[in-house]
């Protein structure tokens, strides 16, 4: 039992004694005190009042009073119209963070072999082109949100669905086969997803260049887009892959394992890694034959061009297209045949797709057609729906190669942080190996920090300057603030100094006390951050839990404090911290360092 729930359970007693009435937990209110008040807990009393047959201030009074004689823990209450601000003793707070200080798992749930199965899919490349900015967001999102439900005791399974077929692959591969002259990634120098992305680009270049001599004939834009020889050969090449044309399908190979050692760096660079990865060329065969099935069941219908489609209006939603005329799939047969494989494979208990926001009505059509055809999971699926990522430059687009780039973004971000280490003076006493070390930590964890703290339901604006700033609301200035008190322990350490396990008694201050208590809230931080799948909640813990820590080392002295207690109470408050941080940050991906 936390002490929230302490205080409620001391609350409720308190109301059946002066109210003669029975109340249960979700009636009684409780949040931090607002830092302009004098406090650390607030009782809400307006749900009360029906009870209490008094105003919000006399009841607010009466129950403050009541948990003052009847509770240790509570030394002195304030009322503020119908708010009840409590004010809990040092002791507690003492004893609160000698827990803490126990259990270095504070927080972290294990997870047993009976916890719920969540699987959860993120990254979901496009192998005609290289990761780029939104797909760093996807990662980072999708692998801080495993880290998470790993810490509250879930048993979680990372995937990827490779979309490595269809339409936009074989441009790439329909560009290399007219312009390429056997390049390779070995003969040109260059990662394998950027040589094939580079193709995508040209692919699109060369039709627009065909389009525009077709209207410039006279043809409308339409009529000019039904006659592209381009784009005639490009399906052609779909069908023979389909086919399972044997030069088609050894260049499709040849090209996607160019992709795929690309795509394996960008990861490993990123820190993301994944248990199970799906191929659509793989899932959507399986995807086609559930199809199919529908359709001999008369769930599905094909109109007079073959086509096979879904009727939604029961749903209060439109047609959708499950095959096209030619007997090719879409993107929803593939996932249909991807989520029945999943299925297959693992005993899922919830399935989270990390995706973006545009594609919020795929995945509930998704979910109906999967529940149409009888799959209990259909209706359970979550959609994680995150916002578009922008450069301050405006929006990104594959296929004219305005993208960014995620290994350059990666290097940039490096180059950056060393530049601003440097001009800091962060590496000084550092050694050339400690120095990349640093920057390295540093440049990732400015980059996923800026992108994490950021509510994933929103779209953001990347910047790759504001990211890097050392006191502002960013990833280097938590990591420096590690490293601070590292340096604190270390000198502790060189003077043999020893922080104990149990304290004895001090009295505290409001900033003391307060710093404990952001400290308690870690555990229900990540519980929440878990239950509303957002993970900005952790890193704006963190951020919060370093400025009050900020703030703290700035107004006390730690080794020159001459009251031992108070000393021993410092330094456990500080390597507790500490831990919190590199926990916290370790759940959005991020290290942090010893020395900086």
């Amino acid at each position: 039992m936390n002490i929230e729930q302490k205080l409620q359970k001391a609350i409720i007693e308190v109301i059946a004694q002066l109210y003669n009435a029975e109340v249960n937990e979700s009636q009684i209110t409780l949040q931090r005190t607002k830092k302009e008040f004098t406090g650390h807990y607030t009782l809400v009393t307006f749900p009360l009042l029906r009870i209490s047959k008094k105003s919000p201030e006399a009841t607010a009074q009466e129950i403050g009073e009541a948990l003052i004689r009847d509770s240790s823990n509570i030394v002195s209450f304030n009322v503020i119209k119908g708010f009840l601000n409590l004010s809990l003793s040092s002791a507690l707070w003492l004893n609160l963070l000698e827990k803490i200080n126990s259990d270095p798992t504070y927080g972290f749930t294990e997870a047993t072999e009976d916890a719920p199965l969540y699987m959860v899919e993120y990254s979901s490349p496009n192998t005609n082109k290289p990761l780029h900015l939104g797909h760093v967001r996807n990662n980072l999102l999708g692998h801080s949100l495993c880290e998470i439900l790993k810490a509250n005791g879930k048993r979680v399974v990372k995937t990827n669905i490779v979309n490595d077929r269809g339409i936009h692959i074989c441009k790439s591969m329909l560009a290399w086969q007219k312009w390429g002259n056997n390049e390779t990634p070995e003969s040109s120098g260059k990662k394998g997803d950027h040589l094939i992305g580079e193709y995508y680009v040209l692919f699109d270049q060369k039709q627009k260049a065909e389009l525009s001599e077709l209207e410039a004939n006279g043809l409308s834009k339409d009529e000019a887009e039904a006659q592209s020889t381009l784009m005639a050969e490009a399906r052609e090449m779909l069908l023979k892959w389909e086919n399972n044309d044997a030069k088609t399908v050894t260049l499709w190979k040849m090209m996607n394992n160019w992709v795929y050692k690309g795509f394996h760096e960008t990861y490993k660079e990123l820190g993301v890694t994944f248990d199970k990865i799906y191929y659509e060329s793989d899932t959507y065969l399986v995807g086609r034959e559930e199809v199919l099935k529908g359709l001999e069941k008369g769930l599905f219908y094909k109109k007079e061009d073959n086509s096979v489609w879904a009727n939604l209006e029961s749903e209060n939603l439109d047609h959708k297209l499950l095959l096209r005329a030619d007997g090719t799939s879409v993107y929803m047969t593939q996932d249909i045949g991807t989520a029945k494989l999943r299925y297959d494979d693992y005993p899922i208990d919830t399935m989270i797709y990390v995706v973006g926001n545009e594609q919020n009505h795929h995945f509930i059509v998704l979910s109906a057609i999967l529940d149409m055809l009888g799959y209990e999971f259909g209706k359970g699926l979550v959609h994680f729906s995150y916002g578009m990522v922008e450069l301050p430059e405006g929006k990104m687009k594959s296929r004219e190669g305005t993208v960014v780039d995620a290994d350059d973004l990666i290097a940039e971000m490096i180059d950056t942080a060393r530049k601003t280490s440097n001009e800091l003076g962060k590496l000084d006493n550092c050694t050339p190996q400690e120095a990349d070390d640093i920057v390295r930590m540093v440049g990732l964890g400015a980059l996923k920090y800026f992108i994490l703290k950021v509510d994933p339901k929103k779209n953001m604006t990347f910047n790759p300057e504001e990211s890097i700033d050392f006191n502002g609301h960013t990833g280097p200035f938590i990591q420096y603030t590690h490293a601070r008190i590292q340096s604190v322990l270390r000198k502790a350490a060189e003077k043999n100094i020893e922080i104990p396990t149990t304290i004895a008694y001090v009295e505290l201050s409001d900033k003391e006390e307060g710093l404990v208590q952001t400290l308690v809230d870690f555990s229900t931080v990540i519980k929440q951050a878990a239950e509303e799948y957002n993970v900005s909640l952790i890193a704006n813990y963190v951020y919060d839990l370093v400025k009050e820590y900020n703030q703290f080392y700035h107004d006390f002295s730690i080794l020159r404090e001459e009251n031992e207690s108070l000393k021993a109470f410092r330094l456990m408050l500080s390597q507790n911290v500490a831990l919190t941080i590199k926990k916290g940050m370790s759940l959005l991906g991020i290290d942090v360092p010893d020395r900086m």
